[in-house]
């Protein structure tokens, strides 16, 4: 089910690009079994860093570097039961300046029973003048585990470019067809970015959401791990089973350094292996 986050076809303009992932099970292993996309949406050959029973890693790639207005870009991924997929990127994916058409970036995740799904790509840049909307849906069956990530920085802070622009974002998880985490925004020129109900002036904010939390003791954890992250403003909470953890800062690296750092407390916990970031973080 993919609901309201699907993309609208009458969005003139720009490129049309979908991209549906499905990993299975073939003994201890995972593998990518299947992959059909159309337009600029493609993987990296999947890898096993951490051998047969771990995690395979993928790294998504949308060779234009950006999305412009008018753009429609539709990702879909399935883990199926009992897989461990780890999803990430090469680089930060960018929404740049729309002259108008609205750039539109649907992301729908599907974990079935036993599975595991690590969703964690690189920032999403939102350039002044952006016209974009982007939605991530992750359905869960019962059994199914989850971590991952969004980190937005609004605007250029390193370039002197202050965010002004029209974005809507959508963050939600389902599970069996209820809610267990709905978030939006909607950032229209300066005004949430600003305000002390908002992200009270810093440009850079980071949500990590994990399920299934369990225990109370894999809070405290994440939190003790971000005590250590000074530089930027933290707050983790449990929501019944779901562990959600926002993050904001100035820039974009000691954001996801903090979240970097929680998900390496929460995968040992969550899914019982060491945790072993992609190889493309360090590049």
């Amino acid at each position: 089910m993919h609901a309201y986050v699907r993309v609208d076809a009458e969005t003139p303009g720009g490129w049309r690009a979908t991209l549906a992932l499905t990993f299975g099970r073939e003994g201890e292993r995972t593998v990518l079994a299947r992959r059909v996309h159309s337009g600029p949406l493609t993987v990296q050959r999947p890898f096993h860093p951490e051998g047969l029973a771990g995690a395979c890693h993928v790294y998504l790639l949308h060779p234009p570097g950006g999305v412009v207005g008018g753009d429609v870009l539709d990702i879909t991924v399935h883990a199926g039961p009992d897989s461990r997929a780890l999803i990430t990127t090469p680089a930060a994916n960018k929404l740049y300046r729309s002259a108008g058409p609205r750039a539109q970036l649907a992301q729908t995740l599907h974990v079935d029973a036993g599975a595991q799904l690590e969703w964690l790509p690189q920032p999403t840049i939102a350039f002044a003048g952006v016209h974009a909307r982007v939605a991530t849906r992750v359905n869960l069956a019962p059994g199914g585990s989850f971590i991952g990530w969004e980190i937005l920085c609004l605007g250029r802070p390193d370039s002197g470019e202050r965010y002004d622009g029209t974005l809507g974002t959508a963050l939600e998880l389902w599970q069996d067809g209820a809610p267990m985490w709905l978030e939006r925004a909607r950032y229209d020129g300066q005004v949430l970015l600003d305000a002390p109900f908002g992200l009270r002036g810093q440009c850079v904010s980071g949500t990590l959401l994990a399920t299934p939390v369990v225990t109370p003791d894999r809070l405290d954890a994440v939190r003790a791990t971000l005590a250590l992250h000074d530089t930027v403003l933290t707050g983790a909470s449990m929501v019944d089973d779901v562990l959600a953890l926002r993050v904001l800062g100035f820039q974009t690296e000691t954001v996801q350094r903090a979240l970097t750092a929680a998900w390496a407390a929460l995968r040992p916990l969550l899914m019982g292996r060491p945790a072993l970031p992609p190889r493309i973080w360090a590049t």
